[in-house]
């Protein structure tokens, strides 16, 4: 049983505006999404609060630090790479009201679409449909702010994830443009645009992409020439930030510190991730199977071709199989998944299925079955949950936070923004029971930080902060300059147009992304104006932090600033009012 390849455009016969479309339309598609993005961060938006909604602060800390003169990396510890650092505060800049979420994930267009559309143009001119296929999912996947897992069973967008969702976006366009284009300074510009884009992301999409880049040029794809030139691109780019900012060398020295405290566990970490997304591994596994049976002849002519003649021609015509490449992404897939806690797993499987479909393959119903069982359930959950966050906060209002600027642009079940007003003023009175949690290692919830609960209620205890800060500073006639955080984020120096501490670590995970502080650091934390330590809850992480950074509180005179909020003011700010 046959089915109709991915490469057939509509015929003639079908109706003009239609025939147009296929052919046409993918260039017009692109722009009405980019200017559909463009009036979206334009205006106010509020989106469903979702779990780990406070990751996003980390792009409000970072961008304002960038805003503020900083350099990722040269002047503070980041868990990733500083591009989306800078792509944020940009975003900051051109827009008074972004929704930050939004921000986060539209602004990756900038990367993905530049090698993306040259490659997408000139399939079009052939194959328009496969064309269309290769566009659709792209954009689908870019626009909404979602991971294929889910945390949170309320109709909600995702807050975290976003670095391993851009990471998945990039390596789709590089599979793309390596499966898809052969014109060499295009091929060279993707590799050298996306490899580039990737190191300065996070490091481990890096490294799934040189593996596929390798297998790319052992497979023939990639002439040497367009190799070296691409290399060479990388390098001075890389080159170009170093000796201008001394970025590449401490970005590197962040990285080892990040191995360093997180080493140990991958085979557990691949285990888990082939549980969780066995769903798509599975069917990955699966399809790999059924390549292999219905490619068994060219498979075997191939391999038979090289032992007879031991050639590169041979070894690449081998490796330039669906199988091979299937193999290469599944495995780097799974690699990158290990590292993660969210994102849109194996996304950029959908470049090489589309590559099947379109090709002999594709006529086996069996394999398009299967082609199906690993696109499908991904793009089903991601609209399903999408349609529900969109549909549901019809009825949904925003939180009361006056003063938490574009931070503030969520909304959620009235019940919920209701029982997060009481959670604050429970914690804020009844703080024994939380803090014999915190003695023993332990969390109120083990999934604490991502419930819905703690997310409402955090925001409402950062509002409250804001307000206390500012009530302080007006009795006591001073002003806080630097502010720090002894919490996972830092939020404050944005919503106070105030400076964050150089040396301090962003997305203060104590556990695995905060690195014992040398002599500069503990100096930055002394001279800071002010440190807050958040106590609804008192939580392990925050009491860990206050341990890692206890030299430099010296000189720091304590308040109480609210009943959710400490305060360590810094002794010669308050001896000099």
């Amino acid at each position: 049983m046959s089915t109709t390849p991915l490469s057939r455009p509509l015929g003639p016969r079908s109706h003009p505006w239609l025939h147009w479309l296929s052919r046409r339309g993918h260039g017009p598609l692109v722009l009405f999404v980019l200017a559909a993005c463009l009036v979206g961060l334009s205006l106010p938006l509020t989106l469903p609060l979702g779990p780990f909604y406070w990751d996003t602060v980390l792009y409000l800390d970072g961008g304002n630090r960038v805003l503020t003169g900083q350099i990722p990396s040269t002047d503070f510890f980041a868990p990733v790479g500083p591009l989306g650092y800078w792509l944020f505060a940009g975003g900051l800049r051109l827009f008074s009201q972004p929704q930050p979420l939004l921000l986060a994930h539209w602004m990756m267009f900038l990367v993905t679409l530049p090698p993306f559309l040259p490659v997408l143009l000139r399939v079009a001119k052939e194959r328009p449909a496969l064309a269309w296929g290769l566009l659709l999912p792209l954009v689908f996947f870019q626009l909404l702010p979602l991971n294929v897992e889910q945390f949170s069973t309320f109709p909600s967008f995702d807050g975290y994830g976003m670095y391993n969702r851009q990471v998945s976006q990039v390596l789709y366009v590089l599979v793309a443009a390596l499966l898809f284009e052969r014109r060499a300074g295009l091929l060279l510009f993707a590799i050298a645009w996306c490899c580039t884009a990737l190191f300065l992301l996070k490091i481990t999409g890096f490294i799934v992409a040189g593996l596929i880049c390798l297998l790319a040029f052992a497979a023939g794809r990639v002439p040497l020439r367009v190799a070296l030139g691409a290399v060479a691109c990388f390098l001075l780019v890389l080159a170009g930030l170093e000796l201008r900012f001394a970025l590449v060398s401490r970005y590197i020295l962040d990285i080892a510190a990040l191995v360093r405290l997180n080493e140990g566990g991958l085979a557990s970490r691949l285990v888990q991730a082939a549980s969780i997304h066995f769903g798509l591994f599975g069917a990955g596994c699966a399809l790999l199977v059924g390549l292999l049976v219905t490619q068994w002849t060219s498979v075997r002519e191939r391999l038979t071709v090289l032992g007879a003649r031991r050639d590169l021609p041979s070894l690449a015509a081998v490796l330039d199989q669906d199988i091979v490449w299937l193999i290469v992404l599944l495995a780097g897939g799974i690699f990158f998944e290990s590292q993660n806690t969210g994102d849109q797993a194996f996304l950029f499987l959908w470049p090489l299925l589309l590559r099947i479909l379109s090709g002999p393959a594709g006529r086996s119903l069996p394999v398009l079955v299967l082609v199906g069982a690993v696109a499908l359930p991904p793009f089903v959950n991601v609209a399903h949950r999408a349609a529900r966050a969109l549909i549901g906060q019809i009825y949904y209002v925003d939180l009361p936070l006056p003063n938490l600027k574009i931070l503030a642009q969520v909304n959620q079940r009235p019940e919920l923004v209701e029982r997060a007003e009481v959670n604050l003023d429970i914690l804020g009175r009844r703080k024994e029971t939380y803090e014999a949690f915190a003695e023993h290692g332990q969390l109120p919830i083990y999934a604490m930080y991502a419930d819905l609960d703690f997310q409402a209620t955090w925001l409402l205890a950062t509002d409250q902060a804001v307000s206390a800060i500012q009530a302080f500073e007006a009795r006591e006639g001073v002003r806080f300059e630097t502010i720090m955080t002894l919490n996972f984020t830092n939020p404050f120096p944005y919503l106070l147009d105030r400076q964050a501490p150089r040396r301090i670590a962003i997305g203060a995970d104590p556990s695995r992304a905060v690195p014992p502080p040398d002599a500069e650091t503990i100096a930055a934390v002394r001279g800071t104006d002010l440190i807050l330590y958040p106590t609804c809850p008192i939580t392990p992480a925050n009491i860990a932090l206050r341990t890692i950074y206890e030299a430099g509180l010296a000189g720091h005179r304590t308040v109480e600033l609210s009943p959710c909020w400490t305060g360590y003011v810094r002794e010669g700010l308050l001896e000099n009012r």
